[in-house]
């Protein structure tokens, strides 16, 4: 029986998807950790007819998630969703005064689980933390906020059995091996370096449930 997967997100997940809603699985995925996921798996396990949705959209915070949900998340009905957002909540704040503070951020967050679990009780959920570098558009007064979002989407991911992907600790090691901007172009956006870590992390941590 076919699995379905829906990637959830901000432009790091986004990274040019195809927006066209008619799009069948497994097209448009744009050139992210998404993706590369994707072509992984579809390559790997034909047999088991993965049906791979992108429904990322670059600058969304958690509340734009929240506006689009039925439509972009359960209107699909995923087997497995992965969710990676919380960083835009931090950069509007600082660039447009228009961010999500981190309690808002926790609510919404849990409100979407709350109606996905509703919705889709037998849904496996991935919960990726948002993270930053210190580089590019990433300044001193985004790291504590940040923190305080990783701590948020643990948090969640305890109460909601949730999968919890640690992005944040795989790029702080893998910065220790090249520069920040191999990873992370402006402290926030991957590179295909930076991709390739998150693709390679969700495919490990995905093993049990797909």
């Amino acid at each position: 029986m076919a699995k379905t997967i829906v990637f959830q997100g901000d432009s790091i997940t986004d990274a040019g998807r195809n927006y066209d809603a008619e799009l069948p699985a497994n097209l448009g995925m744009g050139i992210g950790y998404a993706f590369m996921a994707a072509a992984e798996l579809l390559a790997k396990e034909p047999e088991k007819d993965y049906q791979i949705y992108n429904r990322g959209i670059s600058g969304h915070r958690v509340v734009d998630l929240y506006a689009r949900w039925k439509k972009d998340t359960l209107n699909l009905r995923p087997d497995i969703l992965s969710i990676l957002i919380g960083v835009n909540d931090t950069w509007h704040e600082k660039a447009h005064n228009n961010g999500v503070e981190v309690p808002r951020y926790a609510q919404f967050y849990r409100m979407l689980l709350d109606w996905t679990l509703k919705e889709l009780p037998e849904v496996k959920l991935v919960l990726i933390e948002p993270f930053v570098l210190l580089t590019g558009a990433v300044k001193e007064d985004w790291i504590d906020e940040i923190n305080a979002r990783r701590q948020v989407v643990k948090e969640i991911a305890g109460e909601y059995n949730a999968l919890f992907l640690p992005a944040q600790s795989i790029f702080d090691e893998a910065a220790k091996r090249a520069e920040y901007t191999y990873w992370l172009k402006d402290g926030v956006h991957p590179t295909s370096a930076g991709h390739k870590l998150l693709a390679d992390a969700w495919i490990d941590l995905t093993k049990d449930i797909r």
